[in-house]
């Protein structure tokens, strides 16, 4: 158990509907299935019945990003995801638990922002900011409340992280050389949105 912080929540929304505007929230609260008042938990998410997907966080960064280099304000809920969080590597929660407030969750695989951002924003910013690999979906392993300025905690890390960190100390720059091509090959979802 690592129990450490990684990040912290900066703000949290729900989707009551499809195109509707997402609602901010300074508390939610995440039972099995997602975040309740959120459509994903209601099942009225387009993707619902196919897309097994409760908990969705972005990377502040990458929101940070796309007003930097787009200058595409996405801080209003714009990025239709649930949970952003800064001070974290999304990618290193991939098959991780980690706590999130009161809850504990399981990053399942990558959810980079959605399609109906590329429909407001036009397609070549639209494929820019998928491709940034700034989001994830997550499972609720255990129900709580979630506040924004929660710590996201580490409490259990992907064990192919851990196994690379202890070959990396075991075999140094061999193994490191080898991190990069086998970061590549695991398989966390299709990028589809």
């Amino acid at each position: 158990m690592t129990s450490e912080v990684r990040g912290r929540v900066e703000a949290l929304y729900t989707a009551p509907s499809k195109g509707e505007r997402m609602v901010s929230h300074e508390t939610v609260a995440v039972a099995e299935g997602g975040i309740e008042s959120d459509r994903y938990f209601d099942g009225d998410g387009f993707y619902s019945a196919t897309d097994g997907c409760q908990v969705t966080l972005v990377d502040a960064a990458v929101l940070d990003d796309a007003k930097r280099e787009y200058d595409l304000d996405l801080s209003a809920g714009e990025h239709r995801r649930n949970v952003v969080v800064r001070g974290v590597d999304l990618d290193a929660l991939l098959d991780a638990t980690f706590e999130l407030g009161g809850a504990e969750l399981r990053g399942t695989k990558r959810r980079p922002p959605c399609a109906h951002l590329a429909d407001l924003v036009g397609d070549d910013v639209g494929d820019a900011l998928r491709e940034s690999r700034g989001g994830i979906c997550a499972d609720v392993l255990s129900p709580g409340r979630v506040a924004v300025g929660d710590d996201l905690r580490v409490t259990e890390a992907n064990p192919r992280e851990l196994g690379r960190q202890i070959a990396h100390r075991l075999g140094g720059e061999a193994v490191a050389a080898d991190e990069g091509a086998t970061s590549a090959e695991e398989p966390h979802g299709d990028g589809h949105v």
